[in-house]
């Protein structure tokens, strides 16, 4: 089965890759397109919100299709979508071809990580998925950087056809490897939407959308940042991203962990730290060594946010995993819509490279507020209730609880045993049907 969770890894490499290697080479497009930095940043925000609207449209079209042919048309879709980008003439195909791949992401990962742990025995589904997403992982420390490099000695075009030639080598993969999948129960997808019914799942998706928004907001404009203002060569952007997507590594895992323990208070100051890196950084950018071992620690508190952003969402929408997965999957990919959005506004009306920076502080200082309310009505609701699990209170993970679908007792997998898995995937281990 390791032949066919390589392939899906594949195809997470492939679509993490396209995603963020626009960042690295805004200058680039921006000056052969002859756009503005901004007007490139929104590409990034096209991007995004192409997940937002592909991630429930595409899991509720694929509904009744068997799990396996969905993943084939997605990444076929996917392979479509970055062929129009390497073959564009200006930024309107450039825009449309993102827009295309982007509709894939959500859908993708969700189902992918169902069908990962459909391919192995029940105790050994988190490791499958981690593998599924180890892809996702080393697109940020491997492909983006690698990606970016192509695309500043060959042109940007180059990184697109390479990641074309990703996506064919995936979809072949899947077709070759993944044994066939059961389509999903009828009836399945209507019972899951009644859980967004809850006021508390609607702020823990305003919470990833705040959080990870300040992120974006910065990441998005970390190229001319870096060689406008700490000095540093175009060559060397290829490197920080290098350094970021560590940092990024370090902080999935260490957020997971922290995660496991209590995950209302990480929540509380991981978004907090955030805040803080991201204030500092808008100091430090204007040094090269300041900047680059910002950069790292940005990395590390950013990406620490998305075990307990997922969790929260997933501990809130119990009853509708997959859903509930791919909804904040949408809503990661908002946030970096907006803080993309609101960062390039800012530069554009000449408030300077770290502008984006400081919105981004605002964003996750707006995400704490918003998760301290979400804890405030989880304390006022015991208050009245009483005493109620671990599940419900957030302050623990690693009990057993029933299976979201079938009622059966299985083992709540830690957070943890995803490392490699990036946002919207830690508990998705619970997404199993039989």
């Amino acid at each position: 089965m390791r032949a066919s969770l390589l392939a899906l890894a594949i195809g997470a490499f492939g679509i993490g890759t396209t995603e963020f290697v626009i960042v690295g080479l805004l200058p680039e497009v921006a000056d052969d397109l002859s756009v503005s930095i901004p007007s490139a940043g929104m590409l990034v925000t096209g991007y995004a919100l192409g997940v937002v609207v592909g991630a429930p449209l595409m899991t509720a079209a694929g509904a009744r299709l068997p799990r396996k042919t969905m993943l084939v048309v997605l990444m076929a879709i996917f392979i479509a979508g970055n062929l129009l980008c390497a073959l564009a003439g200006d930024y309107t195909a450039l825009m449309g071809g993102r827009l295309i791949a982007a509709l894939t992401h959500g859908a993708f990962f969700g189902i992918g990580s169902v069908v990962a742990a459909d391919l192995v025995a029940p105790d050994r589904r988190a490791s499958a998925i981690a593998l599924m997403f180890t892809g996702l992982t080393l697109a940020n420390v491997l492909g983006v950087p690698l990606g970016t490099f192509l695309g500043q000695e060959f042109g940007w075009r180059s990184t697109f056809w390479a990641v074309t030639g990703i996506g064919v080598v995936g979809l072949l993969g899947l077709i070759a490897l993944v044994p066939a999948q059961p389509a999903p129960e009828r009836g399945a997808l209507r019972g899951e939407l009644a859980v967004f019914r809850k006021p508390q799942v609607w702020l823990a998706l305003t919470t990833t959308v705040l959080g990870f928004g300040g992120v974006f907001a910065s990441f998005t404009y970390l190229a001319p940042m870096m060689t406008e203002l700490a000095g540093f060569s175009d060559g060397a952007v290829a490197w920080l991203l290098v350094l970021f997507g560590v940092g990024l590594c370090v902080g999935n895992v260490l957020g997971g962990r922290a995660a496991d323990r209590a995950l209302m208070p990480s929540l509380y100051l991981i978004l907090g730290g955030l805040c803080l890196v991201l204030v500092i950084f808008t100091f430090t950018s204007h040094a090269a060594v300041p900047a680059a071992i910002t950069l790292a620690a940005f990395g590390a508190i950013g990406f620490a946010t998305v075990p307990p952003l997922q969790a929260r969402v997933m501990q809130q929408a119990a009853g509708a995993p997959a859903l509930a997965s791919a909804a904040n999957i949408a809503a990661f990919n908002l946030g970096n819509a907006l803080g993309a959005w609101l960062g390039g506004l800012a530069v554009a009306h000449g408030l300077g490279w770290t502008s984006p920076t400081w919105i981004g502080a605002g964003l996750a200082a707006a995400g704490l507020g918003t998760a301290a309310l979400s804890g405030r009505l989880d304390r006022r609701s015991h208050g009245s209730h009483g005493s109620r699990g671990s599940g419900e209170s957030g302050e623990s993970h690693g009990s057993t609880g029933p299976h979201p679908q079938s009622g059966a007792e299985l083992p709540t997998a830690p957070l943890t045993n995803a490392p490699g898995a990036g946002y919207g995937t830690h508990p998705i281990v619970e997404q199993k049907s039989r």
